[in-house]
């Protein structure tokens, strides 16, 4: 059975000196991954080399990358089950408004007793449908201004 082990403790940002680390790293990195399927590392600590997925790789340059602009990272597990209130937070929305898209069927859920559970993956996709929406109304609204001659 294949795990992934989350911690629970709040994520610390990084420190300045954290932050140089990681931007110089990202950056060492993201020049080396190849097109390949895998990659080996060599640790300086040790003699062994480790054979990582490409993937990985990049999923390690956008961490450090974003530890490198000062921010925090967690990883999720895309089948991890939220609460109604830890999705509305991933959201970024209240959790009436997220139990009303609940009960309207816009996000599928499934309930643990009388307790619902909103999938991670399901909120992705629903924030990525949200995003494309969004840039579709944008689009329309960018081509109207230029019908209109509105000098944007």
């Amino acid at each position: 059975m294949n795990t992934l082990a989350i911690r629970t403790s709040a994520p610390t940002l990084p420190t300045e000196q954290e932050a140089k680390v990681a931007l110089e790293s990202s950056r060492l990195l993201a020049a080396c991954i190849g097109r390949g399927e895998s990659a080996q590392l060599r640790v300086i600590d040790g003699d062994h080399e480790i054979t990582v997925p490409v993937s990985a790789l990049r999923l390690l340059v956008d961490i450090l990358a974003q530890m490198a602009e000062g921010n925090t990272v967690t990883i999720m597990p895309v089948h991890a089950e939220h609460a109604t209130q830890q999705a509305a937070d991933v959201l970024n929305v209240s959790r009436p408004h997220l139990i009303a898209l609940l009960e309207k069927n816009v996000l599928p859920f499934h309930k643990v007793g009388t307790h619902r559970r909103v999938l991670f993956k399901d909120l992705m996709a629903y924030m990525e449908g949200v995003r494309a929406e969004r840039k579709q109304v944008l689009e329309a609204l960018a081509q109207q201004a230029q019908e209109l001659d509105m000098g944007y």
